[in-house]
């Protein structure tokens, strides 16, 4: 059983994201290893990139933040392979189609492989070009995450059918950020997923309290939460590991007892 299917296993999954090198990748590594340590079962990584078209302003920010800092695609490669040496939940790059070309697919997929990333998430490559990536990801043994978005209506199945690690099920229309109030009947949305496939459902999008999050997972097997933990980064800087090991430890208690 591949190590993303495991994070499903024992109970629903929480699922932290974080921006790679904001404020720096020291930090990084701290607060990756407090959320593990607090109960998240599976970390995204972001690789930072220029124009993240579906980011909100919290993690563009944040994107930009890394970049200035001199952080690049090398350097958060490097930063993986170390990191995994203290870390053994499954961990999955979040970036951009265009990072990992300008970097070069293949040598990308090589690093990410010795680095021991289980995933990829591209969400600016739609499903019916992601061949090129699929196969590649296929050849290295990374799983090429797909998502799945409230208007995909009659894709839904065709995409499904292929997931590969989880499906990345965006709760709410437009970017990352964090919202009041989720309305998107997600129930409905999965059970058309249960109609053709396994695989595990994650929400993202929107998500930034115990109780979205514990609502989200009850429809489905795991929540994904980005934007209100970068936002926590971006006050405490450099001392972020307690605060946002506190908020994921709520977050993990909430998704893990959500039925």
């Amino acid at each position: 059983m591949s190590r993303i299917r495991e994070a499903f296993e024992k109970h629903k999954a929480f699922i932290p994201f974080i921006t790679c090198g904001d404020p720096d990748l020291e930090t990084t590594a701290e607060v990756v290893k407090a959320m593990v340590q607090s109960g998240a079962d599976l970390i995204e990584l972001g690789i930072p990139f220029s124009d993240p078209t579906a980011e909100g302003p919290v993690i563009q920010e944040a994107d930009n933040r890394a970049l200035k800092g001199g952080v690049n695609t090398e350097k958060v490669l490097a930063f993986a392979r170390e990191l995994r040496k203290d870390v053994s939940v499954p961990m999955v790059f979040m970036t951009y189609a265009n990072v990992v070309y300008s970097y070069g697919a293949e040598k990308f997929l090589s690093a990410a492989r010795d680095a021991e990333i289980d995933g990829l998430i591209l969400p600016d490559v739609p499903f019916e070009e992601k061949e090129e990536f699929a196969s590649l990801c296929e050849e290295y043994g990374i799983d090429l995450i797909s998502m799945i978005a409230p208007t995909s209506k009659e894709r839904i199945r065709m995409i499904a059918k292929e997931a590969k690690g989880f499906l990345y099920v965006v709760s709410s229309l437009g970017v990352t950020g964090v919202r009041s109030e989720i309305t998107t009947d997600i129930g409905s949305l999965i059970k058309e997923v249960r109609a053709v496939t396994d695989v595990p459902c994650a929400v993202g999008f929107g998500i930034s309290t115990p109780a979205q999050a514990a609502k989200m997972a009850s429809v489905s097997d795991g929540a994904i939460v980005g934007s209100a933990i970068v936002r926590i980064i971006a006050k405490e800087g450099r001392n972020s590991a307690e605060p946002v090991a506190s908020f994921v430890k709520d977050m993990c208690e909430a998704v893990h007892q959500a039925d």
